[in-house]
């Protein structure tokens, strides 16, 4: 099976109203967060998250969640179509979580088929304990990263490849102050974050993930996604250049 396309990197082209990352800059334009802060040590709910009425985003049909809880629980017994199906449901989701947290194509290509090869390897025992299938993947592709950077195999350094890709737009808030904002300065300021930051902002803008299914690969609760995204988006804004902050 082959990975689709990566995301927009174009290293001069300024971001569009229909991009996703508008979300994240219009957030670091306002030095705010569009929610209302809680306790951070706050339970995600009564229900928990991630039964397997949760088996993928919020924001999928009801048809489609069905339809993925199902081929979830074929693939538990060795279906190899169904898990096939799976990957390419969410494959894209976690190419490009990956592809944000290393700049590199080669090293997302490389860290994404490593996430699914683990996840088959490991579909029998999945089980639907605090988390929801894509969130499951999800932390399998964070806990790589993590550990390919640990281990010192890699720089992060981006390409002109990796500058050159495409993908889909999403809404977003229009914002004529970061009309100019190229996506090789929020690359590289999202470098900066701390990690737990750079991922809960890759998360909740980039990929456009809920509070709780962030929550869910974080291991955080979803007052403590709110405190830092609310930190991440304050650290980003003053690691913009000046005229973006002004």
């Amino acid at each position: 099976m082959l990975l689709g396309p990566g995301p927009a990197l174009a290293g001069g082209a300024a971001a569009a109203p229909g991009d996703a990352r508008f979300l994240l800059m219009s957030a670091v334009a306002d030095d705010e967060v569009n929610t209302s802060l809680g306790d951070p040590g706050a339970p995600s709910g009564p229900d928990g998250f991630g039964d397997a009425d949760l088996a993928t985003s919020s924001e999928e049909s009801e048809a489609d969640r069905t339809r993925l809880i199902a081929l979830v629980e074929l693939a538990r017994t060795g279906d190899s179509e169904a898990f096939g199906l799976l990957y390419d449901h969410y494959q894209t989701s976690v190419y490009r979580f990956l592809f944000y947290r290393t700049r590199s194509t080669t090293l997302a290509e490389d860290l994404t088929s490593e996430t699914f090869f683990r996840a088959l390897r490991s579909m029998t025992n999945f089980r639907w304990q605090g988390k929801d299938f894509g969130a499951w993947l999800m932390t399998i592709a964070r806990n790589l990263a993590t550990d390919h950077f640990k281990a010192g195999r890699t720089r992060l350094e981006l390409t002109t490849e990796d500058m050159g890709l495409h993908d889909d737009a999403t809404e977003g808030p229009e914002s004529s102050v970061l009309a100019g904002l190229t996506n090789e300065v929020l690359l590289k300021a999202l470098k900066e974050l701390p990690h737990e930051q750079r991922d809960c902002l890759i998360m909740r803008f980039l990929q456009g993930m809920s509070i709780a299914e962030t929550a869910a690969v974080l291991g955080r609760s979803d007052g403590a996604v709110k405190q830092l995204q609310l930190r991440g988006v304050r650290n980003l804004a003053k690691l913009m250049p000046e005229g973006i902050r002004d």
